[in-house]
């Protein structure tokens, strides 16, 4: 306990820092997303678009929809960490065997002990029957958007020299300004990301 003692004083000396160079909004502007409710309301039937995956297949994506949506609720219900009912590894390979019975969920390789027998397992073997039984109407569509991206290089790559020239003028991190993900956005035409918004902007 007696380092956490320093960080009172840590604190003083970088809120004067950053009043005196008048970037103490920027910090008021990052933390109103830290402090916000919202940040942490996780939607069961959202919860497959965190999880990464290769396969882009519409059955595929149905099978991890609803593991996610079921890892998810059961979690939340709980109140433990997703990762203790089962890791995204495991996911991604119930959403390639889709099991059927308990037979088949005990050959799973990633899958943890307590979650081959009781709830979880019978939780898990429920959401595949789910998703097998959806229409392909009913599958949920994989974002392709990055993929259809026009990025122009080579404003891509003057945008990186620019942004690391301000950057190292200002002191503050590329990363923290914009990722490659947002100047490859900015370079195919978009307008509607973080880097163009806030005291970013």
């Amino acid at each position: 306990i007696a380092d956490v003692t320093h960080l009172r004083r840590i604190y003083e000396f970088l809120a004067k820092e950053l009043a005196k160079d008048g970037r103490d909004k920027w910090v008021q502007e990052e933390l109103q997303i830290l402090t916000s409710p919202e940040t942490y309301i996780i939607n069961p039937a959202e919860a497959w678009q965190r999880v990464k995956t290769r396969t882009q297949s519409g059955k595929f994506l149905a099978i991890v929809r609803e593991l996610a949506s079921f890892r998810e609720e059961f979690a939340q219900s709980r109140n433990i960490p997703r990762s203790r009912v089962y890791k995204d590894d495991a996911l991604v390979e119930l959403a390639s065997t889709k099991p059927l019975n308990m037979n088949d969920l005990s050959r799973s390789r990633l899958l943890l002990r307590e979650a081959r027998k009781g709830e979880i397992a019978d939780g898990i073997l429920a959401a595949v029957k789910r998703a097998l039984e959806l229409s392909p109407d009913q599958y949920p569509k994989p974002d392709g958007e990055a993929d259809k991206l026009q990025v122009n290089p080579a404003l891509a790559d003057l945008l990186r020299v620019l942004l690391k020239a301000k950057t190292e003028d200002s002191g503050v991190a590329s990363k923290l300004i914009a990722p490659a993900s947002d100047l490859d956005a900015i370079a195919a035409g978009k307008r509607d990301v973080a880097a163009l918004s806030g005291w970013r902007r």
